[in-house]
């Protein structure tokens, strides 16, 4: 159906938070990333739409800077376009 999504979630240490979403961003088949503490509570959701140039992830990169130096862990929820392939997977030619 068009429009679905599906998620998948991502263990990340405050270290590696900014380099992982920058991954997830140039991968490009994302369509949001939300961060979440270690009690699941929503600390920054990132829309991520067609389009959208390197000049606006500037602040996002010095929120989720801020945020990292927060905490240990953090859960990265990846909402994907229906039918994008999971990370470090091939796409199945049929």
């Amino acid at each position: 159906m068009a429009g679905e999504s599906n998620t998948e979630e991502h263990r990340v240490s405050g270290d590696g938070l900014v380099a992982r979403v920058k991954e997830l961003v140039k991968e490009g088949n994302a369509r949001r990333i939300i961060v979440k503490d270690e009690a699941g509570h929503t600390l920054i959701e990132i829309p991520l739409t067609f389009g959208v140039v390197g000049a606006f992830f500037l602040p996002v990169w010095v929120a989720l800077g801020s945020i990292a130096a927060l905490a240990n862990h953090y859960t990265l929820v990846v909402e994907k376009k229906e039918g994008a392939t999971p990370a470090g997977e091939l796409p199945r030619e049929e």
